[in-house]
């Protein structure tokens, strides 16, 4: 029998966000996020972002943060994540409309840092495999 697959927006240290398929279950719902799970409520839809629980706390590399309706961060999410629909009883596939959004929203990675006491998150290019086969190309010229 096949496994149930859910359609998220996956999201990962240094790594631009992408559209996947998980298995609904929740082993392969902690390998993706490296250990226990965590939904957090954020958005104002009936959508979660599922984190590692201890993300913060076992030191696991800064990914996205999230904002208020101000621009201000009002969370620094540690380790990988995905973000899926949680209106039913279970975790869910995000509508074509939510996974194009949430990937856009989170689609570059971020570098996190403190100005004048404040909390500021910066996005940038990730040195993909790419990336680095370019460079190194160049610096042989």
């Amino acid at each position: 029998m096949e496994k149930e697959k859910i359609r998220v927006v996956y999201v990962e240290p240094g790594q631009f966000a992408r559209i996947t398929e998980l298995t609904n279950e929740l082993e392969e719902m902690q390998n993706a996020v490296k250990g226990d799970i965590e939904p957090y409520y954020p958005f104002d839809e009936a959508v979660c972002l599922v984190c590692n629980d201890e993300g913060k706390i076992n030191g696991m590399d800064f990914n996205r943060a999230i904002y208020d309706e101000n621009g201000e961060i009002i969370e620094a999410i540690c380790g990988p994540f995905f973000i899926c629909d949680c209106s039913g009883e279970a975790f869910g596939s995000l509508t074509e409309e939510q996974l194009k959004r949430y990937e856009q929203k989170f689609h570059w990675p971020q570098m996190l840092f403190k100005i004048n006491g404040k909390l500021r998150a910066v996005p940038y290019i990730p040195k993909t495999a790419e990336y680095n086969r370019q460079r190194q190309g160049r610096e042989e010229r």
